[in-house]
């Protein structure tokens, strides 16, 4: 559906009051088809002879590693457990997210318009809101997208996020911050305020598709399998290698990393295998559905083989919304709070919702490029 995503911040104070032991739909995951190889696999390794790398991407070798929580690691969460092996094929990614020129290059030539641009539909949006939810008035209504209040002095209640969070009409990713915001002088960040359907588009525009979530982890391990971080195992480093929060979360940021908010592309090194910001500075959007049960119910005896994610998407925090997986953390992630900042973290977002700090990057396979 083509609406705007203001019914994400609408949702923000009604998810706090919904109970954690909701139950899913029992119909959602069927994971012993289609993902679990019932013959030996040979996963595509090298990069065939003759296949030129497209510009701007990298080659991932197909390799066998550990997906999910890591042994070591003391932020891991429930939804990121237990680990299992994955074998992925090998793929070409991009080395940095969409920037805001690519983005532009594609909206130049396609004049496609993004969901925070348009207009709002609210006979659309409350289909996906809990019955009886209160239309705002109309003064609300109107395009915009969600961006972060540089302006909390304090918080009552970590869990609820709202208070960090505004929604700002005229917000969109030609206009990171509002209206009066703009992109000039800004070709090298990364592209923001743009919804899962946006990337889509663009990806279809590119001959592109999203990751999936096993292939994201297997290009942030880089030449690794069971890295912790996108450099090795080592937090102490986190500030010499992503963009994330120093301080106090919300109200205080150190900037010890050199970065209040969104950095560009490549300010800082890239992993084993040449790709860039995959920790921190912006989320970045995948294909795979968002199920906080996947894991658990996986068969993990044997290596599954290019999963694909879930069958249905679901969430306690967020049950009227389809949400996609998305990967890497941001400038928000902080160790007191989600602790993003990790290969194996994992969060969801709605498919129709942007946010100042969530972009993508794109993969080729050699199918699309043969």
């Amino acid at each position: 559906m083509k609406f705007s995503i203001l019914k994400s911040i609408l949702l923000l104070t009604i998810a706090l009051s919904l109970s954690c032991n909701h139950k899913s739909n029992k119909e959602n995951l069927d994971t012993k088809k289609n993902e679990i190889a019932t013959e030996k696999h040979q996963p595509l390794v090298e990069k065939p002879e003759g296949l030129k790398t497209p510009e701007a991407m990298v080659w991932v070798n197909g390799k066998t590693f550990l997906q999910g929580a890591k042994a070591n690691d003391p932020f891991a969460m429930n939804r990121e457990k237990p680990a299992h092996m994955v074998t992925v094929d090998g793929f070409f990614i991009d080395i940095t997210e969409v920037t805001n020129k690519q983005f532009k290059a594609f909206v130049d030539a396609t004049n496609y318009v993004t969901v925070a641009e348009r207009p709002i539909d609210w006979e659309e949006m409350k289909k996906e809101l809990p019955e009886g939810t209160e239309k705002p008035h109309d003064s609300v209504l109107q395009s915009g997208s969600l961006i972060f209040n540089k302006n909390v002095n304090a918080v009552a209640n970590m869990n609820n996020y709202a208070q960090w969070w505004t929604w700002k009409i005229g917000a969109n990713w030609k206009h990171p911050e509002g209206p009066e915001s703009s992109i000039e002088g800004k070709d090298d960040y990364p592209v923001v305020h743009v919804a899962y359907e946006d990337a889509m588009a663009y990806c279809k525009w590119a001959n592109r598709r999203l990751p999936t979530e096993a292939e994201w982890e297997a290009a942030a391990q880089g030449n690794n399998i069971d890295n912790i971080f996108t450099w090795g195992n080592d937090f102490e480093t986190l500030t010499k290698n992503a963009n994330t929060w120093q301080g106090v979360f919300p109200v205080k940021n150190e900037s010890i990393d050199g970065y209040e908010l969104i950095a560009p592309v490549k300010s800082y090194e890239p992993n084993s295998n040449g790709i860039y910001d995959m920790l921190g500075n912006v989320w970045e959007l995948t294909s795979d559905l968002f199920n906080v049960k996947y894991y658990s119910e996986l068969d993990t005896t044997k290596s599954i083989i290019n999963p694909k994610g879930a069958k249905t998407a679901y969430s306690p925090d967020n049950p009227y919304q389809r949400e996609h997986v998305m990967k890497g953390g941001s400038f928000l992630c902080h160790e007191s709070y989600c602790a993003s900042f990790r290969i194996s973290a994992r969060m969801g977002t709605s498919f129709d919702s942007g946010s100042d700090h969530v972009g993508f990057r794109t993969v080729a396979t050699v199918e699309m490029l043969e």
